[in-house]
């Protein structure tokens, strides 16, 4: 018997380092690491000790025999893994990480941000430093996308919210909550109060289309639309024209995905999840029946991993519908997946396109299709959406990479709701540099890097705002590792400036600007509050979905 990695896998590789036969890959020292779906158990090396289960912070890893019927498929995935990549020991002794010697003093550190890269930086501070973090949001609830981003359906994938809680009960890290930096206390202030600064602020806007009628009503991005149907304070009172029976998503990615299952599940499953009262009160009024996915190149380079596309397979009452003609692929696609060398994950990508081609619909059920090789060109309407107009793209190989190109070949779906998908981009912070371009933070390793090139003392970045939009929320570990090893080398190397404040002179700087901070006390009060507003429903949780509902809660 052995363990097998499924859908819900994060890629934190906390499993990893803890297998003692060392089974699991692609380890995060690997080339294949960076782009990898999910890791993988090699189902012939397996003793099936479970330590890998123990690790897990997500609860991903199930016994073989154990697996139920949506995941059966994964012990196929995770063996065609090592089919391709054949298991080779590694005999490299494992490398303790840098510690702060103790006899330097307690390293002092703001983090901005309360997400996943945040809070494994603030973790990784935890374990290889005496340290004092203070963990700065400008809501007064931490975890980021794991609250706000994560969709309701994916109760795994938020667990990973309870490692950091069990981090984080040490008095060493305090949260600063409802604080905005930049607003109620400047970069330059937290400096003279910390040895160093690190921003995990993520990406906070969405791309957009670059269409005629982009704003018109009816058209919004995903992004908002996840932010309400989880509950985020800023996007509450949002509303969505669910009247008519078709939504179209452009993009297709694993947002896109959830999008899609969010607007055809019932509702009645995801009032079993945490999903936001007033977003179940809207689905259950909804009229949509279908779901368009739009994807400007082919089947094989679909931005969603094969994990998520084959769990649309085991919705009740969704069809997943994919035209035949629409598998049709270019002769540089059709060679890519002719390769005997071709990675399994893109094989198995292919493969569920062809068996949704096939699947014969069941009448009555909701509909998700997914288009191929199409971007819009124009939203159209009469004061608010009523359709998309589309052309037909043709993949042409340039530079070795795989570009769409429009045709002459048009299109026009009728819609009254258009949810765009198509990437995010980071925004600049006050007193920071900032690469316009690239929408992020120029770094070194996680070091600020100012005009000349140089690091700019004591600052530091991690997660979405550091790399881009890529990777998962375990992506995050492995990124926060990076920077956490930078700052203590500086540290270390008596490269950052003693603060001139310690965190009692910070805790009244910050009573006097932002009476309303929130801090471990509040927090608790709010997440035990939904908890127990969850429980006569139940529910994981209740969410309170107004800054005024979090204060009055945090106040108990």
């Amino acid at each position: 018997m052995a363990y097998v990695i499924t859908q819900r896998c994060c890629n934190d590789a906390s499993c990893v380092p803890e297998c003692p036969v060392d089974c699991i890959r692609p380890t995060p020292e690997q080339r294949e690491f960076a782009t990898t779906e999910m890791l993988y158990i090699d189902p012939d090396t397996c003793i099936d000790c479970g330590a890998c289960v123990d690790a897990c912070p997500v609860d991903a890893i199930f016994s073989e025999d154990d697996l139920l019927a949506s995941l059966a498929r994964f012990r196929d995935i995770n063996a065609a893994y090592f089919q391709r990549h054949p298991l080779e020991s590694n005999f490299e002794p494992l490398v303790a990480p840098n510690r702060a010697p103790k006899e330097l003093g307690t390293l002092r550190v703001a983090i901005i941000g309360a997400g996943p890269a945040a809070c494994y930086a603030a973790e990784e501070l935890l374990r290889r430093a005496d340290v004092e973090v203070e963990l700065f949001d400008r809501l007064p609830t931490p975890y980021g996308l794991v609250r706000a981003g994560v969709a309701p359906d994916h109760p795994g994938t938020k667990s990973v919210a309870g490692l950091f809680e069990s981090a984080f009960r040490r008095d060493a890290l305090q949260y600063r909550l409802n604080v905005e930096v930049g607003k109620h206390i400047s970069h330059d202030e937290l400096l003279a109060h910390h040895h160093a600064v690190l921003y995990a602020v993520g990406a906070a806007t969405d791309r957009k289309l670059g269409v005629p009628g982009e704003d018109l009503p009816g058209s919004h991005s995903a992004t908002e639309f996840v932010a309400w149907y989880n509950g985020h304070p800023d996007f509450a009172d949002r509303e969505f024209d669910l009247s008519g029976e078709r939504a179209v998503i452009v993009g297709n990615g694993n947002v896109a995905l959830d999008v899609a299952r969010v607007l055809t599940v019932n509702p009645d499953e995801l009032a079993k999840t945490d999903i936001a009262d007033h977003a179940l009160d809207a689905l259950r009024r909804s009229n949509i029946r279908e779901v368009v996915v739009l994807g400007r190149r082919g089947p094989l380079q679909a931005a969603y991993t094969s994990p998520e596309f084959l769990a649309l397979a085991h919705l009740k009452g969704v069809d997943v519908i994919i035209d035949p003609a629409e598998l049709t692929l270019d002769p540089s696609s059709q060679a890519q997946l002719d390769d005997p060398e071709v990675e399994p994950s893109l094989r198995l990508k292919y493969t569920l396109a062809e068996e949704y081609a096939a699947a014969k619909p069941t009448p009555g059920n909701k509909r998700i299709v997914f288009r191929y090789l199409v971007s819009p060109t124009a939203l159209t309407g009469d004061g608010k959406v009523q359709a998309l107009e589309y052309q037909e793209n043709d993949l042409v190989e340039e530079n070795g990479v795989l570009m769409a190109r429009g045709s002459d070949r048009t299109g026009v779906l009728e819609t009254g709701l258009v949810l765009r998908s198509i990437g995010y981009k980071g925004e600049p912070v006050a007193d920071i540099p900032f690469d316009e371009t690239r929408g992020v933070i120029p770094n070194a390793k996680g070091r600020v890097l100012g005009a000349d090139g140089t690091p700019v003392p004591g600052v530091y970045v991690s997660g979405w705002i550091k790399r881009g939009p890529r990777g998962v929320i375990g992506t995050n570990r492995i990124d926060s590792q990076e920077t956490v090893d930078q700052l203590i080398e500086d540290f270390v190397g008596g490269k950052l400036a003693a603060p001139q404040g310690n965190r009692a002179a910070l805790t009244a700087l910050l009573a006097e600007r932002r009476p309303d901070q929130i801090g471990r006390d509040g927090w608790k009060a709010i997440d035990q509050a939904e908890k127990n507003a969850g429980k006569s429903a139940g529910r994981p949780r209740v969410k309170f979905t107004s800054l005024e509902d979090l204060l009055k809660a945090a106040k108990g």
